[in-house]
């Protein structure tokens, strides 16, 4: 029997869910969903004086927006303080830890020394081996006994074996002066206790497995599997920043990116299956897998990001399309559409899906749907209305009446009219267009007229006939 597959994404609550964090959390996700194993959540809070309940919510809502669902209830690292120290407890009295008594100022002079004569400047500390009784009455620090000969090999998943030498690792603390756990100890002690199996996280975590496996050994405790994945970076070449443009994923959803686009592509950055471009989470979740992942950094490109959305959203679902933009409304704070506009939006789902790659793409061809009579055509719309174009559509509305309302019928009846006029249909959609939506850059005329339906088209024909 195999051991089931456990990842977890372990964010410190900065304020929002940083893009490369959301990768970090979908390759943890795909991994563990296309494994039917578990995928678990864990806010790294033990920084009290950053930490707010407000940050904590932007990262559960950056999650939920990228459909990134957790097993289990939400772990936060500080309420499990307690456990962390009771481990650190338990090396000191096995003898795999020991108190140091060393001051600040007595480190510092340790450093400078070693400096000054060309030696390593990791502190050591003379109370690794101290006799009990010769321990003062006074404050100390808990350090790990690292090993002081040999090597230390990390096996990682993506970047391959990884060999530091254990001259390279200090006595690391594990509990602070005041008893309180460092972050190293807490995160081996939660990936553990929660039965994690794989670690994939940014390769700027790599060095800190060489530290965290000190633990793990003393421990007796199964080492989980490394990935470590490299970062992200702007067009430049240089790590992702504001600089380069927006960094929360929420900002991505304020600006119409649809979910599973962003997926999609947050997928592709630093990951392949073979040349596939665009694919569904069914899809990925099959398909990822840990040697798929490139150790050379990804370059985060909007073109490619607004080309993959563009092709999620011409194929999706037209009721699943319709409540997504609900939402992204709402986020980008804009206002609601009314029941009659939505349902309308709906309806003419299919002839504005094709070549929209944002929401606001969309949005901006169903004007026409959403635009309440009368219709106020826009600066470059209204040249299409001079005296000849409103003549046209006064006699061209009453022929309209009774025709059956189809494509075939309604093509066949405004070519006749524009070929009756010496003229063709071309010339006649500019001021259709204008009548009917507004602007000059809309979906085709029919598609406009067979969402709107007979009577709401006819009124806006005789609207702007007037």
């Amino acid at each position: 029997m195999t051991t089931p597959v456990v990842t977890r994404f372990a964010p410190s609550p900065t304020g929002y869910l940083h893009i490369g964090g959301a990768r970090t959390a979908l390759f943890s996700w795909l991994y563990a969903r296309g494994r039917g194993g578990k995928f678990l959540l864990r806010i790294e809070d033990t920084d009290r004086q950053r930490h707010t309940p407000a940050a904590t919510e932007a990262i559960l809502q950056g999650m939920a927006w990228l459909g990134l669902d957790h097993d289990g209830d939400v772990v936060s690292q500080f309420e499990n303080a307690p456990r962390h120290a009771e481990v650190a407890l338990q090396l000191l009295a096995e003898g795999k830890a020991y108190k140091c008594f060393a001051s600040q100022e007595e480190i510092a002079a340790f450093r400078d020394q070693a400096k000054a004569e060309g030696r390593s400047i990791l502190y050591q500390s003379p109370w690794r081996d101290a006799a009990p009784e010769t321990h003062p009455d006074a404050p100390y620090v808990v350090r790990i006994k690292a090993p002081q000969t040999g090597e230390t090999v990390i096996r990682d998943a993506v970047q391959g074996d990884v060999v530091i030498g254990n001259d390279q690792l200090d006595d690391m603390v594990l509990l602070r002066s005041d008893g309180s756990p460092v972050y190293m100890l807490a995160v081996v002690v939660d990936d553990h206790d929660m039965g994690v199996t794989h670690v994939i996280r940014g390769d700027d975590h790599l060095n800190n497995a060489a530290r965290q496996m000190m633990i793990y050994t003393a421990m007796g405790w199964d080492v989980p599997v490394w990935a470590h994945i490299p970062l992200i970076h702007g067009a430049d070449g240089k790590k992702l920043s504001k600089r380069h443009g927006a960094l929360g994923a929420q900002e991505y959803q304020a600006m119409g990116f649809p979910t599973a686009g962003m997926r999609n592509y947050l997928a592709r950055l630093g990951w392949s299956h073979g040349d596939d471009e665009f694919f569904t989470d069914a899809q990925a979740q099959d398909w990822f897998d840990l040697d798929g992942i490139r150790k050379s950094p990804a370059q985060f490109d909007l073109k490619k990001l607004e080309n993959i959305c563009g092709q999620h959203i011409a194929a999706a679902d037209d009721a699943a399309l319709r409540h997504e933009i609900e939402a992204y409304l709402t986020a980008a704070g804009l206002p609601a559409l009314t029941i009659a506009q939505a349902d309308g939006l709906e309806r003419a789902m299919y002839c504005l899906k094709e070549r929209a790659k944002k929401f606001p793409d969309l949005l901006e061809k169903a004007e026409f749907i959403l635009a309440e009579r009368p219709i106020q055509p826009d600066e470059k719309a209204i040249k299409h209305l001079d005296n000849v174009s409103r003549g046209m559509l006064t006699e061209l509305t009453p022929q309209l009446q009774n025709v059956t309302w189809d494509r075939e019928t309604l093509e066949e009846a405004l070519n006749g009219f524009a070929a009756a006029h010496d003229t063709k249909f071309g010339k006649l959609a500019g001021p259709l267009r204008a009548a009917l939506a507004g602007r000059a850059a809309t979906p085709s005329v029919f598609d406009m007229m067979l969402v709107l339906g007979r009577d709401e088209s006819l009124a806006r024909l005789n609207d702007a006939a007037i």
